[in-house]
């Protein structure tokens, strides 16, 4: 991988880092959820710069079919050791495994970026701020969310774990595919009309249990 990469995530991280001390406790749960997702993603990129070389660098291959299960997975491990050894509390799942989502993101457009620094602009910035930032939130907020139920419910943990996990897949399979196709424009708006209302029901569950 390109050491660029490691210089963002050092820059990125040590900021982060730095700041958990000044933090009360809730606010530094999140944030450290957040730097676990940045060095998640660290981890997934030289996992799937592997795969690529495995599959001859079939780029349109390996994202629609192999990065979505790596990348749902890896993120979905710290959320699953924190409501099995921590908390299975919903309000602190669904916040933390959104920070993994977006600390995940965060790294990924920078690398992203410093592989096409020559193709980038304003629009593509706001594309991949809302579509990467939104897809890779979501689909940790949908394994989070649902952990808080078949938690409490251990004959429906495993099955329901692996459905779960599925369920990311597919939706992160499906965004890659459709971003990758003549209907691109699907693929960008998908995510922001997902967002919507998971955003209502969260914030109705929040209201509901404050």
């Amino acid at each position: 991988m390109d050491n660029l990469t490691y210089i963002a995530f050092i820059c990125l991280s040590v900021s982060l880092v730095l700041m958990l001390p000044l933090m009360e406790k809730k606010t530094r749960r999140i944030m450290i959820f957040m730097i676990v997702g940045i060095f998640s993603c660290l981890f997934v990129s030289e996992l799937n710069s592997l795969l690529l070389r495995k599959f001859h660098n079939d780029i349109f291959y390996v994202t629609t079919t192999i990065t979505p299960v790596t990348e749902e997975i890896v993120k979905a491990l710290p959320i699953l050791y924190f409501a099995i050894m921590v908390s299975d509390d919903r309000r602190t799942l669904i916040s933390c495994a959104y920070a993994v989502g977006v600390g995940f993101a965060v790294l990924e457009n920078v690398v992203v970026l410093t592989q096409n620094s020559e193709n980038v602009s304003i629009l593509w910035a706001l594309v991949r701020g809302f579509g990467s930032g939104l897809v890779h939130g979501i689909c940790t907020v949908m394994v989070g969310w649902g952990i808080s139920y078949i938690k409490k419910r251990r004959k429906l943990f495993y099955c329901g774990t692996f459905a779960l996990l599925s369920a990311a897949i597919i939706y992160h399979s499906t965004y890659n595919l459709l971003v990758q196709s003549k209907y691109h424009y699907v693929g960008i708006v998908l995510p922001i009309i997902t967002y919507v209302p998971v955003l209502l029901l969260t914030g109705t569950k929040r209201e509901k249990t404050s």
